[in-house]
């Protein structure tokens, strides 16, 4: 991790790190995702935090493998909204020249990859993209969690 801050914004806790776009970046994102679970009260084995390392995990991953820019990281932001039972994740990167993705693709049984997005998809209560100013994108997905502690930290199914 390059840098990161954890803070609390809107009386919400927040991470914000920036990862080296490469393999090695995408696993420190979710490791680190997974740490700031647990000090949120959501333990490594949670429902809760392997549901948010799955997806920081499929987006970092993305991030690095099509988003990637010589000489430029990729963030990741990670949000609770303990009132709302959210966490939100974002991963944004560099490449603006890259179209956004606006729906999980179709599942290939023959190919190697393209099923990252089917998991957020059916993860994620919902998720989406934004362009990144002064240029790339931010990919984002919220999960509905419930209440941080022991025996209680679940995520709840989509409403699809």
């Amino acid at each position: 991790m390059l840098t990161g801050t954890t803070t609390t914004w809107n009386d919400r806790p927040r991470l914000t790190a920036q990862f080296a776009s490469s393999p090695r970046g995408a696993r420190l994102a979710r490791h680190v995702a997974v740490r700031h679970m647990e000090e949120w009260g959501y333990p490594p084995a949670s429902d809760a935090s392997s549901t948010v390392a799955l997806v920081v995990g499929e987006l970092a991953a993305n991030a690095v493998r099509h988003g990637r820019v010589r000489g430029h990281d990729f963030g990741l932001v990670l949000e609770l909204d303990a009132s709302a039972g959210l966490i939100r994740i974002e991963v944004a990167d560099a490449a603006a020249e890259k179209r956004l993705p606006v729906a999980a693709p179709s599942s290939i049984p023959e190919g190697e990859s393209g099923r990252g997005l089917l998991l957020v998809d059916t993860l994620a209560e919902r998720w989406g993209t934004a362009p990144r100013s002064p240029v790339g994108k931010t990919v984002w997905a919220e999960l509905k969690a419930g209440p941080a502690g022991p025996g209680t930290s679940r995520i709840s199914p989509p409403a699809h």
